[in-house]
């Protein structure tokens, strides 16, 4: 299946002062198969090994040595002979070998010709637990699940792909009705690509839900493998309480929704477990609309979001008739399933975004985004019914600002805000 990071890992192999290359992503979102078919296809010889189970090219990384001695003995494991300049190496969950990820310096130092990629799904936490990063040495790309427009791709909608980044709003208007529906199987299927591929396969809707539940298994096994013993159970309270967090009107994170009585100090270490993972993202909450945002972060009020909205589904034990079928998908559980939505396409584009609330009141802007040095206030509306004072008073009281409201209602240009559809949320940005 076509992913959008191929051309990336592309232009990352073309450049000329290119350094080793760091490919994270959480576990199974496709950062193997897209590194294979990257090797196989860009490169006339290819070799990968993957540290977790390779205990030989561990022991060649653990006992250390010259650059040379380091590829000789590769080359010697895999049978490939490894030259720079027309072999790809790729390390593969690299964080079950912190040498292998210190050596990335010398690769880059001595060998700067050579073509390395390494990856792993839990680098995050290694680097929290002591590991020597190669600042300066590296480059980094981010695999996240699959997004709408992947989604479409892999299911043959080729043109309706072009349709929407060009961004013809008329045209989108006029296949409403299959994007909408098609929109509909994205809630229930998500992004993880073994689901995707399930779905376009046509092995049925029950075959996409046992997939998503074995993805599910797999996390909680990596709590209970790689996390403290003494916070696997909190890793597991908050990771079960995102779902019903996000289905409240408010949804800022509340401690005592997880435990009664909780403090931030009994959670903020499962909390950063996980977003070191990769399987969940804090947005901050920013005491005013102005860049950069950093400076106004309120450290005690935040958001979190799962991944993939598929898997929020599994978690939820939401039906396929409830998703698919009836017009309260896009509504229901007071819109979590569309604003993750949102969140998932705008995060996978590399907008960093962040939320404004104002204490003692009802108007609440549930993104804020910096694009080419301006503010966007965003609002995220599940429903046809769009009448909201948030965006509109919040506009009014900075009127420097331009809003964005992404609905189910088609394309609309005002003075005071732009009205995107949903299924073209990826493209509101041209980036």
């Amino acid at each position: 299946m076509k992913r959008d990071i191929y051309e990336k890992l592309v232009g990352w192999k073309n450049k000329p002062n290119r350094k080793p290359l760091i490919l994270n992503g959480a576990r199974q979102v496709g950062k193997t198969y897209i590194l294979r078919e990257f090797g196989e296809r860009e490169f006339s010889k290819f070799t990968f090994f993957s540290l977790d189970r390779n205990q030989n090219a561990r022991e060649v990384f653990e006992k250390g040595g010259s650059t040379a001695d380091i590829l000789m003995a590769l080359s010697a494991i895999s049978q490939v002979d490894i030259t720079p300049g027309d072999t790809l190496l790729v390390l593969d969950e690299i964080q079950d070998c912190p040498k292998a990820l210190e050596t990335l310096k010398f690769f880059c130092e001595d060998m700067p010709e050579l073509h390395v990629i390494v990856a792993g799904s839990l680098l995050g936490l290694s680097l929290h637990e002591g590991v020597s990063y190669p600042v300066g040495k590296v480059e980094e790309l981010r695999l996240y699940p699959m997004t709408f427009l992947e989604f479409l791709s892999a299911m043959g909608k080729t043109q309706l792909v072009e349709v929407l980044e060009s961004r013809n709003w008329a045209v989108m208007k006029m296949l409403e009705t299959e994007l909408v529906g098609l929109l509909r199987q994205y809630y229930y299927v998500g992004g993880m690509p073994a689901a995707v591929l399930a779905h376009v396969e046509q092995r049925g809707l029950k075959e996409v839900r046992t997939i998503q539940n074995q993805v599910l298994q797999d996390y909680r096994r990596d709590f209970s493998k790689h996390a403290p013993a003494r916070e696997v159970p909190r890793i597991n309270l908050v990771w079960d309480s995102i779902p019903a967090q996000l289905a409240k009107e408010n949804k800022k994170y509340v401690y005592g929704a997880v435990k009664k009585s909780a403090r931030a100090a009994d959670f903020e270490l499962a909390i950063q477990w996980l977003i070191d993972a990769g399987l969940v993202y804090k947005v901050q909450r920013v005491n005013a609309p102005r860049l950069p945002f950093k400076f106004y972060e309120d450290q005690n009020a935040f958001k979190l979001f799962m991944l993939d909205v598929g898997l929020m589904g599994a978690m939820a034990e939401a039906s396929a008739e409830s998703i698919l079928v009836g017009d309260n998908i896009f509504s229901e559980y007071k819109g979590a399933f569309t604003e993750l939505y949102v969140f998932t396409q705008l995060t996978s584009q590399g907008i960093s975004l962040y939320y404004h609330s104002v204490d003692n009141s009802t108007i609440e802007i549930d993104f804020l985004a910096a694009y080419k040095d301006h503010v966007v206030p965003i609002e995220v509306k599940a429903e046809v019914n769009v009448k909201s004072k948030s965006l509109r008073t919040f506009i009014t009281r900075n009127p420097g600002l331009k809003g964005l409201r992404f609905s189910m209602l088609p394309y609309e240009q005002q003075d005071w805000m732009t009205n995107i559809p949903l299924y073209a949320c990826i493209v509101a940005f041209a980036l």
